[in-house]
């Protein structure tokens, strides 16, 4: 899996967005953040956060939608349990998936990371696939771009304290950089 010259990943599925807009000028990716979603909470398979970020949920589908009316979000890439990489948002571009946020002292983390979507929920286990693709999505990343670094790949808690818990106490960091040969 590789970055190509229109800024996604070669071996994906493209599923456009309008849920973006442009980066700021200064800004390139120098921030991996790794979030997970399930719709309703921890339900899997029914596709409703690819919905979600494309616009396309119906809030009337399940009791627990009605607060995402009117919302849009999205990564820059989502990955289901079974392992499938959809990328939604070229990666020069600015995602909407942190919110309110801060790394390093730096606000805005919208402008300058890559939002990764897993399908999962901070009560539970992630799966083997979805590892895999990560690891193979972080390398891509971290091969195309030179701000990118270990220390740059973060959760969405690390970036939202208090607000997000997201990926969560079951998502397992040295394993993902063992994948990544990375020494925890």
């Amino acid at each position: 899996m590789q970055v190509d010259r229109e800024e996604r990943l070669d071996d994906c599925e493209f599923v456009p967005t309008d849920h973006w807009d442009e980066r700021p000028q200064w800004a390139q990716p120098e921030l991996i953040v790794v979030h997970c979603i399930s719709l309703p909470e921890g339900v899997y398979g029914t596709g409703a956060p690819r919905r979600l970020f494309c616009g396309e949920l119906d809030v009337t589908e399940h009791e627990t939608f009605a607060d995402l009316e009117g919302l849009r979000v999205s990564p820059h890439v989502l990955i289901d349990r079974d392992g499938t990489v959809q990328q939604m948002v070229s990666f020069d571009k600015r995602a909407w998936h942190a919110g309110v946020s801060a790394w390093c002292g730096r606000p805005g983390c919208n402008d300058y990371s890559i939002g990764i979507e897993l399908e999962g929920d901070v009560a539970s286990p992630f799966a083997d696939a979805q590892y895999q693709s990560l690891a193979a999505v972080v390398s891509a990343l971290l091969g195309k771009y030179q701000a990118l670094s270990r220390t740059a790949i973060v959760g969405h808690n690390e970036i939202a304290p208090g607000r997000k818990e997201d990926p969560g106490l079951h998502f397992e960091w040295r394993r993902l950089y063992e994948m990544l040969d990375f020494a925890p």
